[in-house]
This record gives structure tokens, sequence and C-alpha cells, in this order.
């Protein structure tokens, strides 16, 4: 089978089976999607229960990634997300524990209500892929995605991320609320299955992702597309009506 049509058929089968658990969401799970296989982060700006982390935990699945979630509250710490070093006794020695970073996608749940501090901690880990504890470097998996979400602001206990921040995020989404017959649909699903919920199964093959990632960085892109991508990010820079245009960064994503 040619590989192009394998990897197709995979991204086609992930969208699918998350469809399973994420109803009346196309668009959203497909923008998510493409942020993954291309190596970004994501940001989730919505209230409370419209499916951010059953979202994520079924992307984790379908992809057959190890997953991990942190609840962002003002007593998180940095060592939280990172790990610390803790002496054994018997060993007389220092060891690692790990943080919850340590997987391939982490669901960093309500980002804005923690401290600055932890908030820098977690995007300097999105931006490097790596963390440093007490002089030592430990790489994190590969592939690393961080789906973040934030309640919007003015909710109680919430604190606006600087752009500086915002900008680590490749894209920034709202899933909203469902329509009334998608809403109908998960009534009826949650009261079939109660808390039994069953997220969707792994779809891909050890190596499949990284796959689909080369696919997608060989697709061949012409100056021109390039020379329009920067004129549109110039633009956004010199009008009076925006505060802060695109950075370089903007431009890659």
């Amino acid at each position: 089978m040619n590989e192009n049509n394998y990897y197709l058929k995979k991204s086609k089968a992930v969208l699918r089976e998350v469809r399973k658990s994420v109803i009346g969401k196309d668009d959203v799970i497909c923008k998510v999607y493409m942020a993954i296989i291309a190596g970004g982060h994501v940001l989730l700006d919505d209230i409370p229960g419209v499916g951010k982390t059953t979202m994520a935990h079924a992307f984790a699945n379908a992809l057959g990634l190890k997953y991990n979630r942190i609840q962002f509250t003002p007593d998180v710490m940095p060592s939280d997300i990172t790990g610390f070093s803790m002496y054994n006794r018997q060993t007389g020695k220092f060891e690692f524990k790990q943080g919850a970073a340590m997987c391939n996608l982490l669901l960093a749940d309500e980002i804005n209500r923690t401290s600055p501090k932890t908030q820098s901690a977690l995007l300097q880990i999105m931006e490097e892929s790596k963390v440093t504890v007490d002089g030592n470097t430990y790489e994190l998996p590969d592939p690393f995605v961080v789906i973040a979400t934030q309640n919007p602001i003015g909710s109680i206990g919430t604190q606006k991320l600087p752009e500086s921040q915002l900008d680590r995020f490749m894209i920034k989404l709202s899933m909203g609320y469902p329509q009334i017959e998608d809403e109908v649909a998960i009534m009826k699903s949650r009261l079939e299955n109660g808390k039994n919920t069953q997220f969707s199964a792994c779809v891909l093959e050890k190596g499949d992702i990284e796959g689909i990632r080369e696919e997608v960085a060989g697709i061949y892109v012409d100056d021109s597309i390039y020379e329009y991508v920067a004129k549109i990010a110039a633009k956004t820079r010199s009008r009076e009506n925006i505060i802060q245009g695109v950075s370089p960064r903007g431009s890659i994503a």
C-alpha cells in the first residue's frame, strides 16, 4: 500500500474514533488533529462542561499516546509538572521523580487558575520538550503535545495569560455549546453507558505519528506562499486597530 494512502486512512480512522466520544464538533476535532500532526500545542478557551477533557483523552487513546492530566489550582507548583529530586535513604542518592509532563499528551486543565510561575514552567517545557531538575536535563517523550484549557477571563480565580505565553500555542479554539440534536445524543450516551463512558480505541501503530509528521513536513511549499504569509503577518504589525501583531513564531505555525 502506498504510504500516502496508508497514513490518510489512519488519519481518517483517528478522526472517526474521536467523533465517537466528542459529538457534533467535527471542525474542532479536525483542527486539533492538524495541530498535533504539525507538532504544535492547543489552547481550548471555553466554559467548563463542553467536552474539552473528553476530547483530549479521546485523542490520546486514538493516537496510542501516554496521557497525563494536571488540574491547575493556585497551589500547584512547577515541580508538579517538571518532577523533582527525592533523597533515597537506602541508596544514599537523590532519585528523579517524574512530573506530569513525562508523557506524550498532557492535558493542562484550567491553566489560567494557577500562578504565573507555574504557567511559565509549563510553557518553557512546551518550547524545549525537556525538563531540567537540579542541573540534570531529561528529554520528554516524542511526540509531546500539550492541550491546555482555560476558563473565560472574568471567571472567579482566573488570571490572563500574557501574550508572550499565548504565543507558544499553535492554535486557540472554542468548542462552544452543542446543537440541540447533539446534546440529546450526548445525554442518551451518558444514560446508556453511565460513568463507564468508552473512549476511542487506539488505531495507530507504533511509529505512525512520526510517519504522518514526516509526510506533512515533506509537502512542497512554494516561495510565493512563504512570501504571502510573511506579508499577512507584516500587515498585522502595522495596523493601529491591532494591539500586537503576529510574531515570527506565528508565521511559522
